[in-house]
């Protein structure tokens, strides 16, 4: 009996250790992940995408002890699996294609602003002859000055060819006088899930990260999105804009990109992007102006 409750007390004190480092081997190479043993294997699987951009609903683990049925199911929790930071996991499954396709270099010591297309960037819901009735008022304008501080990356939750169609239709891949860095689709989403919003796709701007680390983080990254669910695992860098909706009726009074160019240029001066509260940009941008510089 007493080995038994001894035995019984290791087993109860393995699973209830507070981090677990997991080594996962995929693809000829191995990864090093940090998880909580409260953490589901659906948060597993999200921080193995972050890694090695496999989605989580392609990923299927392989692990001794035959509980491979057990990571199958995203909402068993680690602690109830007998994993052990000494073995190995194997997952299989294929990486995203095309998840972040390159058009320019990244520029040293510039910030890195991400934009969302649908009612940011252009009112993909009203119809038109020409493209340019849809676009937001002053975009050129607002991505000409953004570009003297901030890299620019656009991502949409469409296909890569949407991305590239609308944003040549608009002018963005060949304004003479900005760049951008990069494009970025559904296929560098992941699904998480949240007891408010239930299951949903996001936008995790740790891929970026882990991409470009020399040049991008989350102290010089900012992200305009009209969803707030879009940068959920980065609240810090997400700003909520104001949609474009019914183009043709609101774009002779829409200023929303011109107020916040003004922004983007007063926080561009900034060590950490990720201290400020981007739900107050407006009294931010206000105070900014009303305050003189000194020199």
């Amino acid at each position: 009996m007493a080995a038994s409750a001894s035995a019984s007390t290791a087993t109860s004190s393995s699973v209830s250790e507070e981090e677990l480092t997991l080594t996962v081997k995929w693809s000829g190479k191995e990864y090093t992940v940090r998880v909580c043993a409260d953490d589901s294997v659906g948060e597993l699987k999200r921080r193995i995408c972050e890694l090695t951009t496999v989605l989580p609903k392609r990923q299927k683990l392989l692990y001794p002890k035959l509980i491979a049925s057990r990571l199958a199911d995203d909402s068993v929790l680690l602690s109830q699996l007998p994993l052990k930071s000494s073995l190995k996991m194997t997952m299989i499954g294929n990486g995203k294609r095309e998840s972040i396709e390159l058009k320019n270099p990244c520029r040293e010591g510039k910030k890195l602003l991400v934009l969302d297309i649908d009612y940011t960037l252009f009112d993909h819901r009203s119809t038109a002859e020409n493209p340019l009735e849809l676009m937001r008022p002053y975009l050129h304008e607002f991505l000409t000055a953004a570009y003297a501080e901030y890299d620019i990356m656009i991502w949409s939750a469409t296909s890569i060819k949407w991305v590239e169609l609308k944003m040549g239709q608009l002018g963005v891949l060949s304004n003479p006088n900005y760049k951008i860095t990069a494009l970025l689709d559904h296929l560098a989403m992941i699904t998480v899930q949240s007891d408010s919003r239930g299951i949903f796709d996001c936008k995790p701007l740790g891929l970026i990260w882990a991409q470009f680390p020399e040049f991008y983080s989350s102290k010089n990254t900012i992200m305009f999105d009209d969803l707030r669910r879009n940068f959920v695992m980065n609240p810090q860098n997400g700003l909520i804009i104001k949609p474009f909706r019914k183009a043709h009726a609101n774009r002779d009074n829409d200023q929303e990109l011109v107020k916040l160019t003004q922004y983007l240029l007063a926080i561009a001066e900034l060590d950490d992007l990720s201290t400020l509260n981007h739900n107050h940009w407006e009294r931010f941008t206000e105070d900014n102006v009303k305050r003189p510089r000194h020199a």
